[in-house]
């Protein structure tokens, strides 16, 4: 049955964008804690406070309306429509959406060729070629048909693909990086060996340049790009591959980064694993680190960090 066209007033329009989000997605049995005079999704790397979110990875933010659309995949009026539904605004709809699910996902077609993939990430990015063609050759980085943008894969343990992050070739548009809609945070970009050793990084590019700076019998080890600063992927393969178990966090050398590793220690620690350590690259991230060494990184962007990275070892 098709479901019938709702039309909002502007007094909705309004009380849909002011919904307190703590209390929508407790509705929705999602965990949240206190952080400061915020609150953390648990398990995301998204902040909130009041209507407002702010996604630390993405590096962008709004209001309740923009990150309904944006974590559930939904048009505007199912956003506003759903929110109004929740019991979490003073205003609620007669018909509220009773179901949602995200949009089912989809690897974004691939082009002919990874002819632009590799030139960026060669040239651009100092990539070592031969692991490139590695992943490559395995499906699980390729260069997307429309926007000719290099995709990440994550698979589970079957081998089917369940997680992609995209990354733009372009010199106009170098910033963008997004997951692909319906991606499952559990499965992002990995390579799983056979040694009891697991480097966590926050973007494939990193874990890319690590593999490139490090490559001696690299394979036998694992390594895992979070495509975030979210820990839901490490504790997803930590379960699924239980003879890892030396953590290395190779997070990037800033605030956020430096934090994040300070938290994931801690749950680390709780869970049992007492083989924890930090490893900070010298610059900001790891590709900046290669790019210094193959004399592309920027003077501008050449200096080091001058925060204190986190202790190198942390054992229980």
């Amino acid at each position: 049955m098709k479901s019938r066209y709702i039309p909002f007033t502007d007094a909705q329009k309004q009380a849909a964008k002011q919904t307190d989000l703590v209390s929508f997605l407790q509705s929705r049995g999602e965990k949240i804690k206190r952080s400061g005079s915020e609150y953390e999704w648990v398990g995301h790397h998204i902040t909130i406070r009041g209507n407002q979110f702010y996604d630390h990875y993405e590096q962008r933010g709004g209001t309740a309306v923009d990150f309904v659309q944006e974590q559930y995949g939904l048009s505007y009026p199912q956003a506003v429509q759903l929110l109004l539904g929740s019991g979490a605004v003073a205003t609620p709809i007669n018909h509220p959406l009773s179901e949602t699910h995200r949009k089912p996902f989809e690897l974004p077609p691939p082009n002919k060729n990874m002819r632009r993939v590799y030139a960026y990430l060669i040239k651009q990015r100092c990539i070592d070629r031969e692991i490139i063609y590695y992943f490559a050759h395995r499906g699980l980085l390729y260069e997307d048909a429309q926007y000719h943008n290099a995709v990440f894969v994550g698979i589970d343990q079957e081998g089917k693909p369940r997680h992609a992050h995209k990354k733009s070739t372009s010199l106009n548009d170098s910033s963008f990086r997004a997951n692909q809609t319906g991606s499952e945070a559990a499965f992002s970009f990995h390579h799983i060996g056979q040694n009891d050793t697991l480097y966590v990084f926050e973007a494939p590019i990193d874990m890319l340049s690590f593999l490139t700076l490090y490559p001696k019998g690299w394979q036998q080890n694992s390594y895992l790009s979070l495509c975030s600063i979210s820990d839901h992927a490490l504790f997803a393969q930590l379960k699924n591959h239980r003879h890892l178990q030396k953590i290395v966090l190779c997070l990037d050398n800033d605030q956020a980064g430096h934090q994040a590793s300070e938290r994931i220690i801690s749950k680390l620690i709780d869970c049992g694993y007492v083989d924890v350590s930090v490893l900070s690259p010298e610059f900001k991230d790891w590709n900046d680190v290669l790019k210094s060494k193959c004399g592309k990184l920027k003077v501008s962007c050449a200096e080091k960090q001058t925060e204190e990275p986190i202790s190198g070892m942390v054992m229980k």
